[in-house]
Parts: C-alpha cells; sequence; structure tokens
C-alpha cells in the first residue's frame, strides 16, 4: 500500500531564518503535503558492490575488466548516495581505461555537485568527444552550465537534449529553467510551445501543468499518487515534484519556501535522482548567498 503521510513538513528545516535580517517577511512553512518514508538502500546494491570487490581481488583481470568493475562500482556508490566512494572509483576506472565516456559523464557530475564548474565542463567534453551521441551528457553539461551561471550556453546544450527526445517533459523543463534564467517571458513561450509536442498521458505532464499556470499546485500535490504501484515508485515521483515546487519558489523570490522544498526531495533518498543531487546543491549555493 502507497503511504499518503501528511507531513506538517516545517520539519524544523527553517533554522535558517533565525539568522535573517527583520527585512525579510517570516518563512511561512510547508503543510499538508505528502511525504513518505526515506527509500531504504536496496540490499542488492549493497550485494553487487561485495561481489564487485570479491572480483577486484583476482589476479587474472585486465585492466580493461577492472576498469569495467571500478565503474560497475561507483555506479552503484553513486546510487546509494556514497560520492567519495563513488569518486575514487570513476577515478579509477579513467586511468585504466581512459575512452570510457560514461565515467567521464559521471565525474563530471561529481564535479558540478562540488560546485567546480570548470572541471565539471571538461569532463563533459571529453565524453562528448569520445561519444556524440552521448545524449546524457548534453543534459549533464547544460545543467553544469546552469549552475555555473551561464545560462545562454546551457540552454544550448538542452536543445541538443530536447532534440533527441522531443516529447520528454524532463527535457522540456530542464530546457525553460535555464530559459527562465535569462528571459522569463521567452522562455514561458517556448514552454508553450515546446509543451505541443508532449504526450500529455504520462504523469511528468502534470509538472509541464503547473509551470504553465493550467494546474494548481494543491491539485498537483493531490494527484501525485496516482497510478502509483510501489513505494519506490512513490519516494521518486515525490523527489522530483519537490525538486520542482521549489524551483518555482525559487523564481518568485521565496527562498524559504523553496529550501523547504528542496530539503524535502533530500527527504526522500532517492539518491541516483538529478533531482535529489542537485537539491543539494541548490541548498549549498543558498546558503552561500546567506553567507555572503
Amino acid at each position: 500500500m502507497i503511504l499518503k503521510h501528511i507531513a506538517l513538513a516545517s520539519f524544523a528545516i527553517l533554522s535558517l531564518s533565525a539568522c535573517q535580517s527583520t527585512s525579510q517577511a517570516q518563512p511561512t512553512a510547508i503543510v499538508n503535503v505528502p511525504f513518505t518514508a526515506p527509500l531504504a538502500s536496496d540490499f542488492r546494491s549493497e550485494i553487487a558492490i561485495a561481489r564487485y570487490s570479491e572480483l577486484l581481488n583476482r589476479a587474472d583481470l585486465t585492466p580493461d575488466q577492472q576498469a569495467k568493475l571500478f565503474y560497475d562500482r561507483g555506479v552503484l556508490f553513486d546510487s546509494l548516495g556514497m560520492a567519495t566512494l563513488a569518486r575514487i572509483d570513476f577515478n579509477r576506472a579513467v586511468q585504466m581505461k581512459p575512452d570510457l565516456a560514461e565515467v567521464y559523464n559521471f565525474l563530471g557530475i561529481h564535479h558540478t555537485l562540488m560546485q567546480q564548474f570548470e572541471k565539471a565542463y571538461e569532463f563533459f567534453d571529453s565524453a562528448l568527444e569520445l561519444n556524440e551521441q552521448h545524449e546524457y551528457a548534453y543534459l549533464n553539461r547544460g545543467i553544469a552550465l546552469y549552475y555555473g551561471d551561464r545560462a545562454n550556453l546551457a540552454a544550448t546544450d538542452l536543445k541538443e537534449f530536447l532534440s533527441r527526445s522531443p516529447s520528454d517533459p524532463y527535457r522540456v523543463l530542464w530546457l525553460y529553467l535555464a530559459q527562465a534564467s535569462v528571459d522569463p517571458v521567452q522562455a514561458l513561450a517556448n514552454l508553450k510551445s515546446n509543451a505541443q509536442g508532449l504526450d500529455d498521458s504520462q504523469w511528468a505532464y502534470s509538472l509541464i501543468s503547473l509551470y504553465l499556470g493550467d494546474m494548481s499546485e494543491q491539485s498537483f500535490l493531490t494527484s501525485l499518487a496516482d497510478g502509483v504501484k510501489t513505494e519506490q515508485e512513490y519516494a521518486q515521483r515525490l523527489c522530483e515534484a519537490y525538486f520542482y515546487l521549489a524551483k518555482i519558489y525559487q523564481a518568485k523570490g521565496l527562498d524559504y519556501q523553496a529550501a523547504d522544498f528542496f530539503r524535502l526531495a533530500l527527504a526522500t533518498n532517492v539518491h541516483e535522482f538529478v533531482e535529489y543531487k542537485y537539491a543539494r546543491l541548490e541548498l549549498e549555493l543558498m546558503a552561500g548567498e546567506n553567507d555572503s
């Protein structure tokens, strides 16, 4: 059965407000939002990590085989939120086999999350030099450029990413986010245009409806459990929903509410989703702005 707990999600996550200037409006806690227990670690991933570790101790492996095992184990570490261990394995893999495009893609993501944007761009460039058809390198380089305050370049990459699958609502939404940071009015017009090519039967289309103003926030939140069959699927959907709601509040200058939703996204423990990864980065960037 899908949990539909209602979290009075002030969470004590408004602790930053105590040190804010009184010139800002007092934060309003988020209430009555759908929530579920944080997603538990997949024991099968932990078993697979142990198996890969055993295999790596074998003496008869070729460098290419070792590189592939380090990569596979790194992906599992990443999915469990063990970023440092994942990055160690990715670096080992690329040292042994420098032509693994996917490893450069993951390393680019990790350096984006560490706000080492120039290094991230280099890794994504390497991934695309090795495989120009690696479409997710366009997404991830676009996201890195977006967070690195190069929104125009980000939009170029995200347009390319969208062109590979024009019916994907998530691709449309990321392009909108990049374009909106340059020209919100034109970005909204582009969003409306790009939405025409989407399949409105997909759940993710409700994200587009929310951004276009065709669906209220309450209706959006109420619909989150529709069609969901497992706890994992529900947690994944909540992670996405909370992240993109946070971006709406952020665009309105309502940073307290945005921070609440970013924290709710993190509370799902869906480590492998980009929305989870970048919710943490968003909070770090917001904290840096408050400290400056």
